[in-house]
């Protein structure tokens, strides 16, 4: 096998085309991946995690590549950022109040996407077709666009007591999900949550809450040759080579004849990446 690279690991970057368009990311290098479905490879953890912030050598990642103590300390690994609803920024006791300006006082979108099913998700408008791909989305549309994180939680908080806010992530990776009509989605959501987004508009005021009714849903492809019929699932921790032919990627996974390895999962993990 020829080695293609190593260094730490990334996600894999994206590029919405038909279909994506993906590299594998190892320190400054970014490897064409698409290229390599349908051949041999191998990938093998050199046994040394180094945080994705700091650098400092760490027997385990928390929060997807950080050091225990840039976990407790950072703002980007609080507990607001899975649920953005429960956002202190205004109480001031936010970990970094700078870095929350930048990230969770900008605009964002609440959105539409289907991956495994219908679901409803946030995300920041900068993120944009970004975060979808990422979930392996064969569909998407955004439906409310807001000013602040916080806002997109509430909206998201009211509109999953109707819809999912979750990916199955083994039924993405058996196959495509069949299409909805996520326009009639959006409609029928506004219709019953009208009271709500109200209550959040004379809140936070019309211009922070704003529904979406004039995009179209984004349509999204996967390099896939063969999906699986049973997903089984790699763990670097535990078995630090893996190897088998892709079969394509989807998501942040990459799909081989032997099993699935989610790659974003092992971020700042220093990897080897070679191919036959």
């Amino acid at each position: 096998m020829l080695e293609l690279g190593r260094g730490a690991l990334n996600k894999m970057s994206v590029r919405l085309e038909a279909p994506v368009q993906y590299g594998f990311r190892l320190g400054e290098l970014d490897i064409a991946a698409n290229p390599l479905i349908g051949k041999q490879l191998r990938l093998e953890f050199l046994g040394a995690i180094n945080c994705t912030h700091c650098g400092r050598k760490t027997k385990k990642s928390f929060s997807q590549g950080y050091c225990y103590p840039c976990f407790t300390k950072l703002a980007q690994c609080d507990s607001c950022i899975i649920s953005p609803e429960k956002c202190h920024y205004h109480e001031g006791t936010c970990r970094e109040p700078e870095w929350g300006e930048r990230f969770c006082m900008t605009d964002h979108v609440v959105y539409l996407a289907n991956s495994s099913g219908i679901k409803v998700g946030i995300t920041r408008a900068s993120q944009v077709p970004t975060r979808w791909i990422d979930q392996g989305a064969s569909q998407a549309l955004p439906i409310v666009r807001v000013a602040t994180r916080q806002q997109s939680g509430f909206v998201e908080d009211l509109l999953r007591s109707r819809v999912a806010d979750r990916t199955n992530w083994r039924a993405m990776l058996k196959g495509e999900a069949p299409a909805l009509d996520l326009a009639a989605v959006r409609d029928e959501l506004f219709e019953h949550c009208a009271d709500g987004i109200r209550a959040l508009q004379d809140r936070f005021g019309l211009q922070a809450i704003q529904p979406v009714v004039d995009i179209q849903p984004i349509e999204i492809s996967y390099p896939v040759d063969a999906y699986p019929t049973k997903v089984v699932s790699f763990d670097l921790d535990k078995t630090p080579v893996v190897e088998g032919t892709l079969r394509g990627i989807k998501g942040q996974y990459l799909i081989l004849d032997t099993g699935v390895i989610n790659l974003r999962k092992y971020t700042a993990y220093q990897l080897a990446i070679s191919a036959a």
